[in-house]
Protein backbone atom coordinates (compact mmCIF):
# COMPACT_ATOMS: atom_id res chain seq x y z
CA UNK A 1 0.00 0.00 0.00
CA UNK A 2 1.55 3.21 -1.09
CA UNK A 3 1.48 5.76 1.73
CA UNK A 4 2.27 9.69 1.62
CA UNK A 5 3.52 11.58 5.77
CA UNK A 6 1.05 14.54 6.23
CA UNK A 7 1.56 16.69 9.31
CA UNK A 8 -0.19 18.93 11.51
CA UNK A 9 1.26 21.06 14.88
CA UNK A 10 0.74 17.93 16.48
CA UNK A 11 2.62 15.98 14.43
CA UNK A 12 3.65 13.67 11.39
CA UNK A 13 1.25 10.96 10.70
CA UNK A 14 1.41 8.30 7.37
CA UNK A 15 -1.75 7.54 5.65
CA UNK A 16 -3.23 5.61 2.75
CA UNK A 17 -2.14 7.42 -0.33
CA UNK A 18 -5.19 6.58 -2.10
CA UNK A 19 -7.32 8.76 0.24
CA UNK A 20 -7.99 12.21 -0.46
CA UNK A 21 -8.74 13.51 2.96
CA UNK A 22 -5.73 14.37 5.37
CA UNK A 23 -4.08 14.14 8.65
CA UNK A 24 -6.91 16.19 10.38
CA UNK A 25 -9.46 13.85 8.83
CA UNK A 26 -7.49 10.65 9.90
CA UNK A 27 -7.08 12.65 13.31
CA UNK A 28 -10.81 12.76 13.42
CA UNK A 29 -11.17 9.02 12.47
CA UNK A 30 -9.42 8.17 15.29
CA UNK A 31 -10.85 10.22 18.04
CA UNK A 32 -14.79 10.16 16.94
CA UNK A 33 -16.46 7.10 16.83
CA UNK A 34 -19.90 7.89 18.41
CA UNK A 35 -22.70 7.38 15.65
CA UNK A 36 -21.45 5.19 12.33
CA UNK A 37 -22.84 7.42 10.83
CA UNK A 38 -20.14 9.66 8.56
CA UNK A 39 -20.29 13.24 6.54
CA UNK A 40 -20.69 11.46 3.40
CA UNK A 41 -23.99 9.72 4.59
CA UNK A 42 -25.71 12.73 4.21
CA UNK A 43 -25.07 13.86 0.72
CA UNK A 44 -26.92 16.84 0.62
CA UNK A 45 -24.89 18.20 3.05
CA UNK A 46 -21.52 17.41 1.47
CA UNK A 47 -23.44 19.39 -1.40
CA UNK A 48 -24.03 22.36 0.37
CA UNK A 49 -20.48 22.38 1.82
CA UNK A 50 -19.25 22.41 -1.13
CA UNK A 51 -20.96 25.03 -2.74
CA UNK A 52 -19.76 27.12 0.18
CA UNK A 53 -16.35 26.58 -0.70
CA UNK A 54 -17.06 27.11 -4.16
CA UNK A 55 -18.85 30.69 -3.17
CA UNK A 56 -15.79 31.32 -0.81
CA UNK A 57 -13.33 30.77 -3.68
CA UNK A 58 -14.84 32.93 -6.08
CA UNK A 59 -15.48 35.68 -3.36
CA UNK A 60 -11.64 35.62 -2.84
CA UNK A 61 -10.70 35.17 -6.27
CA UNK A 62 -13.06 38.40 -7.09
CA UNK A 63 -11.63 40.46 -4.40
CA UNK A 64 -8.14 39.55 -5.30
CA UNK A 65 -7.14 37.49 -2.13
CA UNK A 66 -6.60 34.24 -4.18
CA UNK A 67 -4.79 33.82 -7.25
CA UNK A 68 -7.18 32.89 -10.23
CA UNK A 69 -5.87 29.79 -11.23
CA UNK A 70 -6.01 28.37 -7.66
CA UNK A 71 -9.80 29.69 -7.72
CA UNK A 72 -10.11 27.65 -10.76
CA UNK A 73 -8.97 24.52 -9.98
CA UNK A 74 -11.12 24.43 -6.27
CA UNK A 75 -13.79 25.30 -7.99
CA UNK A 76 -13.52 21.98 -10.25
CA UNK A 77 -12.66 20.22 -7.47
CA UNK A 78 -15.93 21.74 -5.54
CA UNK A 79 -18.28 21.14 -8.77
CA UNK A 80 -16.70 17.67 -8.72
CA UNK A 81 -17.80 16.97 -5.28
CA UNK A 82 -21.61 18.92 -5.65
CA UNK A 83 -22.28 16.17 -8.75
CA UNK A 84 -21.31 13.42 -5.95
CA UNK A 85 -17.90 12.22 -6.32
CA UNK A 86 -15.54 11.42 -3.67
CA UNK A 87 -18.51 10.34 -1.46
CA UNK A 88 -16.52 7.96 0.44
CA UNK A 89 -14.09 10.54 0.92
CA UNK A 90 -16.38 12.19 3.79
CA UNK A 91 -15.39 10.06 6.70
CA UNK A 92 -15.91 11.89 9.86
CA UNK A 93 -18.48 11.03 12.32
CA UNK A 94 -21.54 13.20 12.27
CA UNK A 95 -20.90 13.90 16.12
CA UNK A 96 -17.53 15.16 17.00
CA UNK A 97 -15.77 17.44 19.77
CA UNK A 98 -14.82 21.03 18.57
CA UNK A 99 -17.86 22.56 16.59
CA UNK A 100 -17.43 21.22 13.17
CA UNK A 101 -13.39 21.67 11.87
CA UNK A 102 -12.85 18.10 11.55
CA UNK A 103 -16.03 18.15 9.14
CA UNK A 104 -14.81 21.24 8.01
CA UNK A 105 -11.37 20.19 7.33
CA UNK A 106 -12.35 16.89 6.14
CA UNK A 107 -14.06 19.08 3.15
CA UNK A 108 -10.61 21.38 2.76
CA UNK A 109 -8.44 18.22 2.41
CA UNK A 110 -10.43 16.40 -0.04
CA UNK A 111 -10.93 19.50 -2.03
CA UNK A 112 -7.72 20.38 -1.83
CA UNK A 113 -6.17 17.01 -3.02
CA UNK A 114 -8.73 16.88 -5.62
CA UNK A 115 -7.31 19.72 -6.85
CA UNK A 116 -3.76 19.22 -6.92
CA UNK A 117 -4.46 16.23 -8.70
CA UNK A 118 -5.86 18.01 -11.58
CA UNK A 119 -2.69 20.38 -11.46
CA UNK A 120 -0.54 17.35 -11.55
CA UNK A 121 0.16 17.57 -8.28
CA UNK A 122 0.63 14.54 -5.90
CA UNK A 123 -2.27 14.21 -2.69
CA UNK A 124 -0.68 16.25 0.12
CA UNK A 125 1.77 18.13 -1.73
CA UNK A 126 0.43 21.18 0.03
CA UNK A 127 2.70 24.10 -0.05
CA UNK A 128 1.86 28.37 -1.12
CA UNK A 129 2.84 27.73 -4.82
CA UNK A 130 0.24 24.84 -5.41
CA UNK A 131 -2.92 24.88 -2.53
CA UNK A 132 -2.89 24.54 1.22
CA UNK A 133 -6.28 23.34 2.48
CA UNK A 134 -5.80 26.02 5.34
CA UNK A 135 -4.36 28.90 3.31
CA UNK A 136 -5.93 28.70 0.20
CA UNK A 137 -9.49 26.32 0.85
CA UNK A 138 -10.25 27.55 3.83
CA UNK A 139 -9.23 31.03 2.89
CA UNK A 140 -11.37 34.08 4.33
CA UNK A 141 -13.18 31.40 6.62
CA UNK A 142 -13.32 29.67 9.88
CA UNK A 143 -15.21 26.32 11.17
CA UNK A 144 -17.22 29.15 12.71
CA UNK A 145 -18.79 30.29 9.71
CA UNK A 146 -18.60 27.85 7.47
CA UNK A 147 -20.09 24.78 9.41
CA UNK A 148 -23.21 26.23 10.22
CA UNK A 149 -23.70 28.17 6.75
CA UNK A 150 -23.76 24.56 5.52
CA UNK A 151 -26.22 23.39 7.95
CA UNK A 152 -28.49 25.90 6.86
CA UNK A 153 -27.89 25.53 2.84
CA UNK A 154 -28.28 22.38 3.44
CA UNK A 155 -31.51 22.18 5.82
CA UNK A 156 -33.24 24.54 3.23
CA UNK A 157 -33.09 22.25 0.47
CA UNK A 158 -34.02 19.17 2.01
CA UNK A 159 -36.80 21.11 4.03
CA UNK A 160 -37.77 21.59 0.33
CA UNK A 161 -38.29 18.23 0.09
CA UNK A 162 -40.38 17.18 2.69
CA UNK A 163 -42.43 19.95 2.29
CA UNK A 164 -43.16 18.49 -1.51
CA UNK A 165 -43.88 15.85 0.32
CA UNK A 166 -46.26 16.96 2.72
CA UNK A 167 -47.84 18.95 -0.80
CA UNK A 168 -48.90 15.46 -1.96
CA UNK A 169 -50.13 14.07 1.74
CA UNK A 170 -52.63 17.25 2.26
CA UNK A 171 -53.58 16.57 -1.62
CA UNK A 172 -54.56 12.95 -0.79
CA UNK A 173 -55.87 13.95 2.33
CA UNK A 174 -57.96 16.60 1.19
CA UNK A 175 -59.64 13.78 -1.64
CA UNK A 176 -60.15 11.55 0.65
CA UNK A 177 -62.23 14.58 2.54
CA UNK A 178 -64.41 15.03 -1.00
CA UNK A 179 -64.71 11.53 -1.72
CA UNK A 180 -66.30 10.39 2.13
CA UNK A 181 -68.01 13.45 2.60
CA UNK A 182 -71.29 11.61 3.05
CA UNK A 183 -70.14 8.63 4.83
CA UNK A 184 -71.56 9.71 8.39
CA UNK A 185 -69.85 8.37 11.18
CA UNK A 186 -69.64 8.31 15.01
CA UNK A 187 -67.57 11.42 16.22
CA UNK A 188 -65.54 10.42 19.82
CA UNK A 189 -64.01 12.05 22.20
CA UNK A 190 -61.65 10.46 24.81
CA UNK A 191 -62.17 7.26 23.01
CA UNK A 192 -66.32 7.79 24.03
CA UNK A 193 -69.07 8.40 21.30
CA UNK A 194 -69.69 12.07 20.92
CA UNK A 195 -71.92 13.38 18.17
CA UNK A 196 -72.33 12.33 14.75
CA UNK A 197 -69.54 13.38 11.75
CA UNK A 198 -68.41 12.48 8.62
CA UNK A 199 -65.17 10.48 7.91
CA UNK A 200 -65.13 13.49 4.82
CA UNK A 201 -65.01 15.95 7.93
CA UNK A 202 -62.12 13.70 9.62
CA UNK A 203 -59.95 13.44 6.49
CA UNK A 204 -60.35 17.33 6.17
CA UNK A 205 -59.64 17.69 9.50
CA UNK A 206 -56.27 15.60 8.68
CA UNK A 207 -55.36 17.45 5.86
CA UNK A 208 -56.19 21.37 7.65
CA UNK A 209 -53.25 19.86 10.28
CA UNK A 210 -50.76 19.07 7.20
CA UNK A 211 -51.30 22.12 5.40
CA UNK A 212 -50.77 24.57 8.73
CA UNK A 213 -47.31 22.60 9.44
CA UNK A 214 -47.02 22.99 5.85
CA UNK A 215 -46.90 27.24 6.51
CA UNK A 216 -45.02 26.73 9.28
CA UNK A 217 -42.20 24.57 8.11
CA UNK A 218 -42.37 27.14 5.29
CA UNK A 219 -41.57 30.56 7.27
CA UNK A 220 -39.18 28.29 9.98
CA UNK A 221 -37.55 27.95 6.23
CA UNK A 222 -36.90 30.88 5.94
CA UNK A 223 -34.41 31.34 9.21
CA UNK A 224 -32.30 28.56 7.50
CA UNK A 225 -31.14 31.70 4.12
CA UNK A 226 -29.72 33.86 6.89
CA UNK A 227 -25.91 32.89 6.69
CA UNK A 228 -23.01 34.24 8.94
CA UNK A 229 -20.83 33.79 6.42
CA UNK A 230 -17.52 36.25 6.82
CA UNK A 231 -17.89 35.96 10.49
CA UNK A 232 -15.02 33.87 10.53
CA UNK A 233 -13.70 33.09 14.07
CA UNK A 234 -16.61 34.81 16.28
CA UNK A 235 -18.61 37.40 14.16
CA UNK A 236 -15.42 40.03 14.07
CA UNK A 237 -14.40 39.29 10.80
CA UNK A 238 -10.75 38.45 11.44
CA UNK A 239 -8.61 37.35 8.43
CA UNK A 240 -11.44 38.24 6.15
CA UNK A 241 -11.74 40.96 3.28
CA UNK A 242 -14.08 43.47 4.40
CA UNK A 243 -16.37 43.04 1.30
CA UNK A 244 -16.23 39.35 1.12
CA UNK A 245 -19.65 38.66 3.53
CA UNK A 246 -21.32 40.72 0.19
CA UNK A 247 -19.20 38.55 -2.04
CA UNK A 248 -19.71 35.35 -0.49
CA UNK A 249 -23.28 35.38 -0.35
CA UNK A 250 -23.76 36.54 -3.93
CA UNK A 251 -22.37 33.67 -5.42
CA UNK A 252 -23.35 31.17 -3.02
CA UNK A 253 -26.46 32.38 -4.47
CA UNK A 254 -26.02 32.34 -8.28
CA UNK A 255 -24.49 28.94 -7.29
CA UNK A 256 -27.71 27.78 -5.42
CA UNK A 257 -30.09 29.71 -6.92
CA UNK A 258 -31.65 30.42 -3.45
CA UNK A 259 -31.11 33.69 -2.13
CA UNK A 260 -28.84 33.69 0.55
CA UNK A 261 -28.05 36.75 2.90
CA UNK A 262 -25.86 37.95 5.28
CA UNK A 263 -26.66 38.41 8.90
CA UNK A 264 -27.07 41.54 10.05
CA UNK A 265 -25.09 41.01 13.77
CA UNK A 266 -22.72 38.45 12.74
CA UNK A 267 -21.16 38.19 16.22
CA UNK A 268 -24.90 37.62 17.70
CA UNK A 269 -25.86 34.80 14.52
CA UNK A 270 -21.96 32.96 15.27
CA UNK A 271 -22.94 32.20 18.59
CA UNK A 272 -26.89 31.73 18.49
CA UNK A 273 -28.44 28.78 17.19
CA UNK A 274 -31.90 29.37 17.54
CA UNK A 275 -32.95 29.12 13.94
CA UNK A 276 -31.76 25.41 14.38
CA UNK A 277 -34.45 25.40 17.60
CA UNK A 278 -36.66 26.74 15.61
CA UNK A 279 -37.29 24.62 12.74
CA UNK A 280 -37.08 21.67 14.61
CA UNK A 281 -39.84 22.85 16.65
CA UNK A 282 -41.99 23.27 13.55
CA UNK A 283 -40.58 19.44 12.77
CA UNK A 284 -41.82 18.44 16.32
CA UNK A 285 -45.26 19.93 16.01
CA UNK A 286 -45.37 18.32 12.66
CA UNK A 287 -44.48 15.03 13.99
CA UNK A 288 -47.22 15.31 16.20
CA UNK A 289 -49.77 15.85 14.35
CA UNK A 290 -48.80 13.10 11.85
CA UNK A 291 -48.51 10.65 14.58
CA UNK A 292 -52.25 11.62 15.89
CA UNK A 293 -53.48 10.69 11.82
CA UNK A 294 -51.30 7.65 12.11
CA UNK A 295 -53.21 6.25 15.31
CA UNK A 296 -56.41 8.02 14.82
CA UNK A 297 -56.52 5.85 11.46
CA UNK A 298 -54.93 2.74 12.99
CA UNK A 299 -57.94 2.95 15.80
CA UNK A 300 -60.69 3.36 12.77
CA UNK A 301 -59.34 0.23 10.99
CA UNK A 302 -58.86 -2.07 14.78
CA UNK A 303 -60.93 -4.92 13.76
CA UNK A 304 -61.70 -6.76 11.28
CA UNK A 305 -64.73 -8.20 13.35
CA UNK A 306 -64.72 -6.55 16.95
CA UNK A 307 -63.19 -3.62 16.83
CA UNK A 308 -64.28 -0.06 15.10
CA UNK A 309 -64.19 -1.31 11.98
CA UNK A 310 -64.79 2.09 10.03
CA UNK A 311 -61.98 1.79 7.48
CA UNK A 312 -59.87 -0.72 6.12
CA UNK A 313 -56.08 -0.01 5.55
CA UNK A 314 -54.31 -1.85 3.00
CA UNK A 315 -52.58 -5.16 4.28
CA UNK A 316 -49.10 -5.17 4.25
CA UNK A 317 -48.17 -8.17 5.73
CA UNK A 318 -49.06 -11.03 7.89
CA UNK A 319 -49.32 -10.21 11.75
CA UNK A 320 -48.40 -12.68 13.84
CA UNK A 321 -45.89 -15.91 13.82
CA UNK A 322 -48.57 -17.80 15.93
CA UNK A 323 -52.16 -16.35 14.97
CA UNK A 324 -52.92 -17.45 11.30
CA UNK A 325 -54.93 -14.02 9.56
CA UNK A 326 -54.04 -11.74 11.67
CA UNK A 327 -52.35 -8.42 9.95
CA UNK A 328 -51.30 -5.51 12.07
CA UNK A 329 -51.83 -1.50 11.18
CA UNK A 330 -47.47 -1.80 10.65
CA UNK A 331 -47.44 1.55 8.30
CA UNK A 332 -49.44 3.70 11.02
CA UNK A 333 -47.47 2.36 13.75
CA UNK A 334 -44.00 2.89 12.19
CA UNK A 335 -45.05 6.18 11.39
CA UNK A 336 -45.81 7.02 14.80
CA UNK A 337 -42.27 5.50 15.85
CA UNK A 338 -40.76 8.11 13.24
CA UNK A 339 -42.17 10.94 14.69
CA UNK A 340 -41.23 9.90 18.58
CA UNK A 341 -37.68 9.87 17.21
CA UNK A 342 -38.59 13.53 15.41
CA UNK A 343 -39.68 14.90 18.72
CA UNK A 344 -36.54 12.98 20.64
CA UNK A 345 -34.48 14.82 17.83
CA UNK A 346 -35.98 18.04 19.34
CA UNK A 347 -35.00 17.46 22.60
CA UNK A 348 -31.33 17.18 21.62
CA UNK A 349 -31.74 20.17 19.68
CA UNK A 350 -32.70 22.02 21.90
CA UNK A 351 -30.07 21.19 24.87
CA UNK A 352 -26.86 21.82 22.49
CA UNK A 353 -28.55 25.29 21.66
CA UNK A 354 -29.04 25.77 25.00
CA UNK A 355 -25.58 24.29 25.81
CA UNK A 356 -23.38 27.25 23.89
CA UNK A 357 -21.39 29.39 26.20
CA UNK A 358 -19.68 32.70 25.42
CA UNK A 359 -18.83 33.45 21.27
CA UNK A 360 -19.56 30.00 19.54
CA UNK A 361 -21.80 26.91 20.26
CA UNK A 362 -18.93 23.68 20.41
CA UNK A 363 -22.27 21.66 20.29
CA UNK A 364 -23.37 22.29 16.50
CA UNK A 365 -22.45 18.43 15.23
CA UNK A 366 -25.36 17.33 17.83
CA UNK A 367 -27.91 19.49 16.42
CA UNK A 368 -26.55 18.94 12.59
CA UNK A 369 -27.44 15.73 13.20
CA UNK A 370 -30.30 15.61 15.04
CA UNK A 371 -31.84 18.57 12.44
CA UNK A 372 -31.19 16.18 9.60
CA UNK A 373 -32.46 12.81 10.76
CA UNK A 374 -35.22 14.85 11.94
CA UNK A 375 -36.11 15.94 8.47
CA UNK A 376 -35.06 12.69 6.94
CA UNK A 377 -37.46 10.45 9.10
CA UNK A 378 -40.45 13.31 8.69
CA UNK A 379 -40.00 12.99 5.04
CA UNK A 380 -39.96 9.08 5.05
CA UNK A 381 -42.61 8.74 7.37
CA UNK A 382 -45.12 11.40 5.27
CA UNK A 383 -44.33 9.75 2.25
CA UNK A 384 -45.00 6.49 3.81
CA UNK A 385 -47.94 7.10 5.18
CA UNK A 386 -49.30 8.58 2.27
CA UNK A 387 -48.26 5.79 -0.50
CA UNK A 388 -48.90 2.99 1.44
CA UNK A 389 -51.74 3.79 3.13
CA UNK A 390 -53.85 6.89 2.56
CA UNK A 391 -54.39 6.01 -1.26
CA UNK A 392 -55.19 2.43 -1.08
CA UNK A 393 -57.63 3.46 1.99
CA UNK A 394 -61.29 1.92 2.11
CA UNK A 395 -64.41 3.24 3.88
CA UNK A 396 -66.73 1.21 5.30
CA UNK A 397 -70.06 3.49 5.13
CA UNK A 398 -72.14 0.95 6.65
CA UNK A 399 -70.69 0.04 9.66
CA UNK A 400 -69.96 4.00 10.14
CA UNK A 401 -73.94 4.23 9.83
CA UNK A 402 -74.42 0.97 12.07
CA UNK A 403 -72.00 2.74 14.86
CA UNK A 404 -74.04 5.74 14.76
CA UNK A 405 -78.04 4.86 15.10
CA UNK A 406 -76.53 2.32 18.01
CA UNK A 407 -75.18 5.05 19.66
CA UNK A 408 -76.34 6.34 23.22
CA UNK A 409 -74.39 9.59 22.49
CA UNK A 410 -77.14 10.38 19.92
CA UNK A 411 -78.97 11.60 23.14
CA UNK A 412 -77.68 15.03 22.68
CA UNK A 413 -79.85 16.00 19.98
CA UNK A 414 -82.58 15.83 22.26
CA UNK A 415 -81.09 18.36 24.73
CA UNK A 416 -82.67 21.49 23.30
CA UNK A 417 -86.41 20.40 23.29
CA UNK A 418 -86.42 18.12 26.20
CA UNK A 419 -83.89 18.97 28.52
CA UNK A 420 -80.53 17.69 29.57
CA UNK A 421 -82.02 15.88 32.53
CA UNK A 422 -84.68 13.87 30.50
CA UNK A 423 -81.80 13.01 28.04
CA UNK A 424 -79.32 11.88 30.53
CA UNK A 425 -81.92 9.66 32.05
CA UNK A 426 -82.90 8.10 28.31
CA UNK A 427 -78.89 7.42 28.19
CA UNK A 428 -78.79 5.93 31.28
CA UNK A 429 -81.94 3.59 30.73
CA UNK A 430 -80.37 3.11 26.99
CA UNK A 431 -77.19 1.99 28.29
CA UNK A 432 -78.78 -0.28 31.21
CA UNK A 433 -81.07 -2.03 28.68
CA UNK A 434 -79.62 -2.05 25.26
CA UNK A 435 -82.73 -0.15 23.76
CA UNK A 436 -81.93 2.73 21.33
CA UNK A 437 -82.34 5.98 22.61
CA UNK A 438 -85.28 7.11 20.20
CA UNK A 439 -87.79 4.29 21.54
CA UNK A 440 -86.97 4.85 25.18
CA UNK A 441 -87.62 8.72 24.24
CA UNK A 442 -91.24 7.36 22.41
CA UNK A 443 -91.95 5.05 25.14
CA UNK A 444 -91.61 8.04 27.68
CA UNK A 445 -93.87 10.30 25.59
CA UNK A 446 -91.71 12.89 25.74
CA UNK A 447 -91.76 13.57 21.75
CA UNK A 448 -93.73 12.21 18.96
CA UNK A 449 -92.32 9.36 16.48
CA UNK A 450 -91.79 12.02 13.76
CA UNK A 451 -90.00 14.77 16.34
CA UNK A 452 -87.97 11.97 16.98
CA UNK A 453 -87.09 10.56 13.74
CA UNK A 454 -86.20 14.55 12.72
CA UNK A 455 -84.28 14.90 15.67
CA UNK A 456 -81.78 11.76 14.89
CA UNK A 457 -81.65 12.47 11.22
CA UNK A 458 -78.00 12.24 11.22
CA UNK A 459 -78.08 15.00 8.28
CA UNK A 460 -79.67 17.29 11.28
CA UNK A 461 -76.97 16.01 13.44
CA UNK A 462 -74.21 16.93 11.48
CA UNK A 463 -76.04 20.41 10.42
CA UNK A 464 -78.10 21.94 13.62
CA UNK A 465 -79.08 24.54 12.22
CA UNK A 466 -81.34 22.91 9.39
CA UNK A 467 -83.53 22.01 12.33
CA UNK A 468 -85.30 25.24 12.20
CA UNK A 469 -85.37 25.44 8.65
Amino acid sequence: MATRVEHDFIGELEIDDSVYYGVQTFRALENFKMTGRRFGDYPFFVKAFAQIKKAAALANAELGVLAQDKCDYLCKACDRVIAGEFADQFVVDMIQGGAGTSTNMNMNEVLTNVALEMMGQKKGAYSDETLHPNDHTNRGQSTNDTYPSSIKVAAYAKLSDLLNEMKKLEAELSKKGAEWKDVIKMGRTELEDAVPTTLGNTFNAFASYIKSDIAKITAAQEAMKVLNMGATAIGTGINCHPDYKVAVEKHLSKITGVEFKPAQDLIAATQDTADFVHVSGALKTAAVRLSKIANDLRLMNSGPRCGLGEIELPKMQPGSSIMPGKVNPVICEVVGEACYEVMGNDVTIMLCSERGEFELNAFEPGIAYALFNSIIILENAVRTLREKAIEHLKANPQTCLDHVLNSVGIVTSFNPVIGYEKSASIAKEALQTGKKVGDICLERGYLSKEEIDKLLDPKYMLDPHMKNK
